[in-house]
């Protein structure tokens, strides 16, 4: 972990910092269906969202969410501030995260944006392997 900074799991506290990082970085926001009572509500079921933080003043610079269905489990939200991106905290966060992974028990599976080069090249370095074969269909409002 590079010095100044630690990952942690999130506390109630934190949802304001967390939802401005996802809506800063075009991950997510209430827009998407991404509230304080879906995060408590995945939590209650066993998932882990961790919060990379600043030692010194406590900023939330990073999330990594992971969600399961008892069978894999799914990262959501995995990004940096874009102020505090290109330091190579990704790296951190992401064995952070695979840590976490692992403790679940669990595939786990990921969607990334094609044209995302940077992530997808970090998930890559980190053993993730492309899919493939099939395209993601939702429906957010049901």
């Amino acid at each position: 972990m590079q010095e100044g900074y630690l990952v942690r799991d999130y506390r109630p506290g934190d949802w304001a910092a967390v939802e401005a990082l996802w809506v800063a970085t075009g991950m997510g926001g209430a827009y998407r269906g991404d509230t304080a009572e879906v995060v408590r509500k995945t939590l209650a079921g066993g998932a882990r969202l961790l919060v990379m933080e600043r030692r010194d003043t406590g900023e939330v610079v990073g999330t990594a969410w992971l969600t399961h269905d008892n069978r894999r489990s799914y990262l959501h939200h995995f990004g940096i501030l874009p102020a505090y991106q290109g330091r190579k905290l990704a790296n951190d966060l992401m064995a952070a995260t695979l840590k976490a992974a692992r403790e679940m028990g669990f595939q786990c599976k990921l969607e990334v944006h094609r044209e995302n080069v940077a992530a997808v090249t970090l998930y890559k370095k980190n053993g993730f392997a492309y899919l493939g074969d099939y395209d993601v269909y939702i429906i957010r409002d049901i």
